[in-house]
């Protein structure tokens, strides 16, 4: 059994450390990580599931 690496919607970060982020999209509900840099520079985002683009 493998695991997936998460990584960040944004800019394809490794997640690992503090700050980073999941939540689901606002439109249909998958879930979206972020990292801290992309969050705090309130870099956008999209869905790769519906299309919603986020800050």
């Amino acid at each position: 059994m493998t695991e997936e690496t998460e990584k960040c919607i944004s800019c394809g970060v490794t997640l690992a450390g503090k700050g980073w982020v999941r939540f689901p999209c606002p439109e249909c509900g998958t879930i979206i990580s972020r990292c801290a840099r992309c969050r705090k520079q309130s870099n956008s985002y999209t869905c790769k599931r519906c299309g919603f683009t986020g800050p």
